[in-house]
């Protein structure tokens, strides 16, 4: 089968499409002919060295979702059928024409969508569900502000919390991008200038704060956050892309009795996976195509997966960028 393969990490000149054995299937497990696959920021960094994939992974093949066609099941699996069209997530190996996962991490695509814009969905509405919805507790009334919103996850994030009747604050370093994305949110901030945002988010609540932030972003956005947070209110953090460090003044923290978490998928248990699986299957999969539709920014056949890689750094992207099998 073809796959995905990081010859040296590095830069996107270190991929190539390689010819590899087909994986088998074990008890439990589902064995999927992927159509498409998405290319993630994680995927950037595991090429360039940064970031493998848990133990049993191999770290020269990336890929962390999924959608195409199960081709096999194992013994005990009894959710699927040969045939179903399915999406999931994986800590790694996705990028190639079949998969193995175990049944829990994948969920039926529905009638009314593509494989194509399927492909766009798993890791994107996986994280930001869980993020906002089971851990940040986000409910009907309360403010939200949403980082790097026209990134994947926070196209789905800006999505689920409108679902969920919340006021939605979007940044993005671009008027352009939160442009293409019309009606996903109520207000918009500009961070073109750095991150300074904390005095507009106050003025668009009425100096109260967000009761939740959604940081994609990381390093300087930290800080601000901070301010932009009201009493009790409680921060996600789920992408460093600006750095891993920032200044940290308890005092607000304290003063505000605010609640910090960071959250990451890959490296959580089968278990902990399937669960925020199937908290997405509950209350995501039926309104893709509805009121939850997924962005495309560029889809490239797997040959292309080094254009893929500089599109995504070109921090030009609206959406998800996929590869086509």
């Amino acid at each position: 089968m073809r796959a995905v393969y990081i010859t040296e990490f590095g830069g996107p000149e270190g991929l190539e499409v390689r010819q590899i054995p087909e994986p088998s299937v074990a008890p439990g497990k589902i064995k999927v002919r992927v159509s498409q696959a998405g290319v993630n920021r994680a995927d950037i960094l595991q090429r360039r060295g940064l970031y493998p994939g848990p133990e049993g992974y191999d770290p020269h093949r990336p890929g962390l979702e999924f959608c195409g066609v199960v081709a096999e099941i194992g013994e005990r699996v009894s959710r699927f059928n040969t045939g179903d069209r399915v999406f999931g997530i994986t800590s790694g190996e996705a990028q190639a024409e079949f998969v193995v996962v175990e049944e829990r991490l994948a969920a039926e695509v529905p009638e009314n969508l593509s494989t194509e814009v399927a492909a766009a969905v798993p890791e994107a509405y996986v994280t930001a569900h869980d993020a906002l919805i089971t851990q940040a507790g986000l409910c009907q009334g309360e403010s939200v502000l949403i980082h790097a919103a026209a990134s994947g996850v926070g196209i789905a994030a800006c999505q689920i919390a409108k679902s969920c009747g919340a006021t939605v604050i979007a940044t993005s370093r671009t008027a352009e991008k939160l442009d293409e994305l019309g009606s996903m949110f109520d207000h918009a901030i500009i961070t073109d200038d750095g991150p300074v945002f904390a005095e507009r988010v106050m003025e668009l609540t009425g100096g109260s704060g967000v009761d939740v932030v959604l940081d994609l972003v990381g390093g300087a956005y930290f800080p601000e956050n901070l301010k932009s947070l009201a009493v009790k209110g409680r921060m996600m953090l789920v992408g460093l892309t600006a750095g891993r460090r920032a200044e940290f003044d308890m005092g607000i923290a304290l003063a505000k009795r605010l609640t910090i978490k960071g959250t990451v998928l890959r490296s959580r248990s089968t278990e902990d996976k399937g669960e925020a699986v199937a908290a997405f299957a509950r209350d995501v999969v039926s309104g893709l195509g509805r009121e939850f539709t997924p962005v495309i920014d560029a889809v490239f056949p797997v040959e292309s997966v080094r254009e893929a890689h500089e599109r995504v750094e070109s921090n030009k992207t609206i959406g998800k960028v996929i590869l086509s099998f």
